[in-house]
């Protein structure tokens, strides 16, 4: 069952997008370096497709998009969720920020129209630095398509 911890109307994760960033809570990456710690632990309130509606009343009527950011320790919960949300809300993008480098057999890309993959690595830096191991896919017509660069100040 995925639990979160907070969420957040957010503009620089997806780019072009105004995202509803909701933080899972269990993440097994432990990344060093990582800023957001407190989502290490089990807890936080039980995320469902009925919550996600709530998340997303009239306060978050102008988001874009929804990214679910983390769940690695459950990626067929993160798949389970983003197909009902494609469902029931067909005008919103869906994204997943994962931690980890490669992307889990149990994700089908159909549900999903942003992937983040990549545990953070401090010698290398965030998704903004062109040195990153991260990357950020928009997924296209079933294709993973590498949109990193968009991050990268020219």
């Amino acid at each position: 069952m995925l639990r979160y911890v907070n969420t957040d109307v957010v503009f620089q994760e997806i780019p072009d997008e105004v995202t509803l960033a909701i933080n899972l809570s269990g993440c097994p990456c432990r990344c060093p370096g990582c800023h957001s710690k407190y989502l290490w632990n089990e807890g936080g309130t039980v995320l469902d497709e009925d919550k996600v509606d709530e998340l997303l009343d009239e306060q978050h009527r102008d988001v874009t998009c929804v990214s679910l950011m983390g769940g690695d320790a459950q990626p067929n919960e993160v798949n389970h969720l983003a197909a009902n949300l494609r469902k029931r809300h067909p005008r919103l993008h869906i994204a997943w920020w994962s931690g980890r480098s490669l992307l889990s057999p149990m994700i089908s890309l159909a549900n999903f129209d942003y992937i983040k993959l990549g545990p953070y690595l401090k010698h290398l830096g965030p998704l903004k630095s062109p040195r990153t191991n991260q990357r950020l896919y928009r997924v296209v017509c079933g294709q993973m398509n590498d949109i990193t660069s968009h991050f990268w100040k020219k």
